[in-house]
């Protein structure tokens, strides 16, 4: 014989809420058991051998290591510039492993933004005008371009800089419109590959204080790849590589805080930078 228990619904009193369960955040990248091997003649060259790592959204990730660690060959993966030999890699929950080289564009066009050492900006033209150029590639219209371009300018410290050309702007300034030029797209990733190598001293903490407000603010995932262990400290994690394998993945405790550091170190004007 079975017995049939009733039960009551349950009423909520007021203010109080149901807990639920909350979904955990999609990783913006996703590697696992990455390897790169590169063909030279008879000789196999193991670059990566079996990478895993996990890279949640709003994580801003230093990335180091000696040359010959890996740590590039990861990069260039991450940004889909070349891909694994073998194994997956999911970028902001699509799978870019082993895609074509014209799909591979695609996604750097709608996912990532890339600051380089050497800025790679075009010198005939305004800094506006480099902004907009990942725009020109997705479509995007003259006048959305144009908001979007002013708007990154503005965020980047750069408002009424807005026609001068690379030869007109200091080195700062310059490596300051290629971060604007990464953000334009709203990119789901930012790579930055050795950012401050070209910079002295104050001009890096500057470029170091967009990153993290850019991160703290917007919560832009950020990755970026440095042989300074002084820069490293303002990420919040610190992955470093070391024969092709990740020898080691921790938290800075404390980061260092490039905003309050300017406070400390004296002023450059950008006139006396341009000026020499």
């Amino acid at each position: 014989m079975s017995t049939t228990f009733a039960v009551e619904p349950q009423e909520l009193q007021p203010g109080v809420a149901l807990a639920m369960p909350v979904p955990e955040a999609q990783p913006v990248i996703q590697l696992d058991h990455i390897h790169k091997i590169y063909t030279m003649g008879d000789v196999e060259v193991h670059a990566l051998r079996g990478v895993s790592l996990t890279i949640r959204p709003g994580e801003f990730v230093a990335i180091m290591g000696a040359s010959g660690s890996g740590k590039s060959t990861t990069m260039n993966i991450l940004g889909c510039l070349d891909r694994p030999t073998r194994g997956t890699y999911i970028l902001d929950g699509e799978d870019v492993s082993q895609m074509s080289k014209d799909e591979r564009a695609d996604i750097r066009c709608q996912k990532i933004g890339f600051v380089f050492q050497g800025f790679n900006l075009l010198s005939r033209t305004s800094a506006l005008e480099n902004v907009e150029l990942p725009m020109l590639y997705l479509g995007v219209d003259s006048a959305q371009r144009h908001a979007r371009a002013m708007e990154a300018l503005a965020a980047v410290g750069l408002a009424g800089r807005e026609q001068n050309h690379p030869n007109q702007l200091s080195g700062g300034q310059q490596q300051r419109v290629a971060v604007a030029r990464s953000l334009v797209n709203h990119p789901a990733l930012i790579l930055a590959d050795e950012p401050t190598g070209n910079l002295d001293s104050r001009t890096s903490v500057e470029v170091m204080e967009i990153f993290q407000r850019l991160n703290r603010e917007r919560g832009i995932t950020l990755v970026l790849v440095t042989h300074e262990h002084d820069i490293a400290e303002y990420a919040d994690r610190i992955i470093v590589f070391k024969d092709g394998k990740i020898k080691s993945d921790h938290a800075v405790e404390n980061p260092r805080n490039a905003a309050e550091e300017l406070k400390n170190l004296p002023v450059i004007s950008d006139d006396d930078d341009d000026e020499e």
